[in-house]
């Protein structure tokens, strides 16, 4: 089971390198490190589990951040109804080889900011990321998939997808003028 211990930290150096692509038939090994990265999430979100284990909730975890140099990423959203209450998943997958081919013109950033597994602070700022994307990715099986995603789904992916390009989202934030957004921008 993974835990905040196998997370790595910022300025560790696998969170600044460009992950390699996975080739398939996926090796048996680096397919159980997705599901447990899957799990992970679920556990995290898991109010009694992560007390236990001293989790931090997490949307996303991409491969780099447990210092595996391939790019994958495990995603996992839940919908809720008008009262807050789970209705089931939105997104529960191991996303391997992902790549944006399309993305808005229009921005869109989180009104209190991103934050990371491997970032144990708070930072401060907007981060401004196209508000729809389209997605191609392979499944844990090699097969090919394409979802168009917007608002927070986006956002989400699109925090993960710099991670497998080294890149950590606090480097989109304007260093000058942080909370500073223009009207291309939405805030949700």
């Amino acid at each position: 089971m993974l835990t905040m211990k196998d997370i790595v930290e910022e300025g560790h150096p696998a969170l600044r390198l460009k992950a390699e692509p996975v080739t398939f038939p996926m090796d048996e090994e680096l397919k159980e490190v997705a599901k447990e990265m899957l799990q992970f999430l679920i556990n995290s979100q898991d109010e009694e589990v992560a007390s236990r284990y001293g989790l931090r909730a997490g949307v996303g975890l991409a491969a780099p951040q447990i210092n595996v140099n391939k790019q994958l990423f495990a995603m996992l959203l839940y919908q809720y109804d008008e009262e807050g209450q789970k209705l089931g998943t939105e997104v529960c997958e191991v996303l391997v080889n992902p790549k944006i081919t399309r993305h808005s013109v229009k921005k869109v950033a989180l009104s209190d900011g991103e934050g990371c597994l491997s970032v144990n602070r708070e930072v401060e700022g907007l981060v401004p990321r196209p508000q729809r994307i389209t997605l191609q990715y392979q499944d844990l099986e090699g097969n090919h998939h394409e979802v168009k995603w917007k608002d927070y789904k986006a956002i989400v992916a699109q925090h993960e997808i710099d991670h497998l390009h080294g890149i950590m989202f606090y480097d989109h934030i304007d260093a000058s003028a942080p909370w500073r957004h223009d009207d291309q921008t939405t805030l949700i």
